[in-house]
């Protein structure tokens, strides 16, 4: 799950989510002091450690070393990758693609896993690059390493998502939100382990 406080404060919404079996928090935060992402962050990594999930920071590698966070998701325009790694070599290296040609790129790089999309519209970023099930499709048979999809994606299409072979989903507004973010990630678990068992 990718927190968005336009929909729900991040520590309560991560904790329900948490409690719901999400095994991930990623925590997004545009256009906030770094003292205050540090200070969620670190509630966060708390929140993660209890329930054993993990945690990675969008974008931002120092606020990810300074929250002890798993790892960063970085996209095309952010940090280069390799010196990602010089810089955090203990950190779980994310790229954010957004086309076939991106992700080869993100991979030969030495990304650890793709986060890939849009997989569909989303109304959490208006201007984005659709790459819809296909373009998914062909990510995944494309590269070695990991890929989580995102974009759009809800309990009623996730398991066509699931079903092009990505290693996981990334949900913001299906789950941040529902009325009720716990329930809402205990169902999209069952689907999740439905078609990936």
């Amino acid at each position: 799950m990718i927190t968005d406080r336009r929909l729900k404060s991040e520590i309560e919404s991560v904790r329900e989510a948490l409690e719901g079996g999400a095994t991930s928090i990623q925590l997004r935060i545009k256009n906030a002091p770094t003292g205050e992402m540090i200070k969620i962050g670190k509630e966060i990594r708390e929140l993660t450690k209890e329930y054993d999930a993990l945690y990675f920071v969008d974008d931002r590698l120092d606020v990810a070393l300074a929250t002890d966070a798993d790892g960063v998701q970085l996209g095309p325009e952010d940090m280069p990758i390799s010196l990602a790694k010089e810089i955090g070599p203990n950190l779980i290296i994310g790229a954010s693609v957004y086309s076939l040609e991106e992700a080869l790129k993100a991979e030969k790089e030495g990304a650890d896993y793709l986060g890939a999309g849009s997989v569909f519209p989303t109304p959490t970023k208006r201007d984005v690059k659709v790459i819809g099930l296909e373009g998914l499709k062909r990510i995944v048979e494309s590269v070695k390493i990991p890929v989580v999809a995102i974009g759009g994606i809800n309990h009623k299409n996730a398991r066509d998502v699931l079903k092009t072979g990505v290693d996981g989903i990334a949900i913001i507004s299906a789950i941040m939100g529902a009325e009720d973010v716990k329930r809402a990630t205990e169902e999209m678990r069952k689907i999740i382990e439905e078609v990936l068992r």
